[in-house]
């Protein structure tokens, strides 16, 4: 018997938001396709092979890490048995790596993935728990996935798609696929770690509201620049994309357990904060949080001011003095429902707290071994503050005690 944290059941409300994910995951790529068919039929055949480049782009670095994280987790002790034992799509049988390697290079593997967590998800759910722990394993590395998909693709084929103007589905539904999966990866990390509420449906709305204020006008800020400078938006994105990652490399991540899968990772972040704030190190957030944020601001503010001045004044005369008053506004308003959600909303403030007694370890089951999935709990431990980060370190299981993740 070990010692380990007692981490959230897989419920209902779980199997919902996976759902939601692959839903609105489908919807924006058959939405990608239908854009890319339009302009292919009207004779964009650059804006054409851009859209494809960000669609593939997008694939191959979902498909890599998907590949690495099989790979880091068939060399973990027992895995294979217990996977099997489970039934879980992806990870069951040995003798499928040939053909999951398969699966991957024909950017397929995140689909499988998606198949997986449903199908596990709803064992769980008919089951009432039995096999809940492999469930949640699985929607941790899926909600990464799905978030490093969404700002791979999603924030720079919006922003395209608000540069050809092209709107009218597209743009809703990568807006919505990227704000969600944001929600959903939160909740995630939330319901990994043993001291932290689970995420309910009003906060999920809140949160939701507040991600689609900072990240919509960033995008459209980026989308107005490219329309007057676009020759400019590459050199934009290169000229702040090392920084990024640089800022990454010097906050010593550790979310990959290879050299190789980490620069990747610090690759994909950089990309992630050319768009949105992604907390990637230990310790309090607020400081690294302020320094993003003015930033950004700064930033944004360039490209607004940039535009005005390149613009065609009378063919934006009907709008662009809304969209250079409304824009920066919106973003004023995510920050102040950001701050709204951390006062009224966070999950923290909706149950009693007894500030006198530690965090408790609970034994696992004998007839049942915690499935952790420790590349997640390092990163849900650098997500949040030092007292979360002490529980985690205080509860977790050693590697060698345990023959899962």
């Amino acid at each position: 018997m070990m010692n380990c944290a007692t981490f959230s059941k897989y419920s209902l409300l779980d199997l919902a938001f996976t759902v939601i994910g692959v839903s609105t995951f489908l919807f924006d790529v058959g939405s990608d396709l239908w854009v890319a068919k339009e302009l292919y039929t009207h004779g964009e055949f650059m804006w054409f092979g851009v859209l494809l480049g960000f669609m593939l782009m997008s694939s191959v670095v979902i498909q890599l890490f998907s590949w690495f994280w099989l790979k880091y987790d068939r060399e973990l002790k027992d895995f294979e048995s217990q996977a099997s034992a489970r039934n879980v799509v992806l990870f069951s049988g040995a003798k499928r790596v040939k053909l999951l390697l398969v699966v991957h290079v024909f950017q397929l593997g995140f689909f499988i993935r998606h198949i997986s967590a449903i199908w596990q998800g709803f064992r769980v759910w008919w089951r009432e728990g039995c096999g809940s722990e492999y469930a949640i394993y699985l929607t941790h590395d899926l909600s990464m996935l799905r978030l490093i998909e969404t700002f791979c693709e999603s924030a720079p084929q919006l922003t395209l798609m608000m540069y050809i103007m092209l709107h009218n589905v597209n743009v809703g539904a990568s807006t919505t696929s990227i704000a969600w999966m944001v929600v959903d990866y939160h909740r995630s990390l939330r319901s990994f770690l043993p001291d932290k509420d689970n995420q309910g449906w009003l906060s999920s709305v809140v949160y939701f509201f507040w991600n689609l204020f900072l990240i919509g006008p960033r995008v459209a800020a980026v989308a107005l620049f490219a329309s007057v400078l676009h020759c400019y938006i590459a050199a934009h994105f290169l000229s702040l994309w090392p920084v990024f990652v640089t800022w990454a490399w010097m906050q010593n991540t550790n979310f990959m357990d290879s050299p190789a899968g980490e620069w990747l990772y610090r690759a994909t972040v950089g990309l992630i904060w050319y768009f949105s704030w992604f907390n990637v190190a230990e310790g309090h957030t607020r400081g690294r949080s302020l320094i993003y944020h003015t930033f950004l601001i700064i930033d944004t503010s360039i490209l607004l001011a940039t535009w005005w001045l390149y613009r065609d004044a009378e063919m934006t005369q009907l709008y662009a003095f809304i969209l250079i008053i409304s824009i920066p506004l919106f973003y004023v308003l995510g920050l102040l429902i950001k701050v709204l959600y951390y006062c009224c909303f966070h999950p923290k403030l909706w149950r009693p707290t007894d500030f006198g007694k530690p965090p408790v370890d609970i034994q696992a089951d004998n007839a049942s071994v915690q499935t952790i999935n420790k590349r997640m709990g390092r990163h849900a431990a650098n997500f949040y503050t030092t007292n979360t980060l002490s529980a985690i370190k205080r509860n977790a299981c050693e590697a060698t005690n345990s023959s899962v993740l």
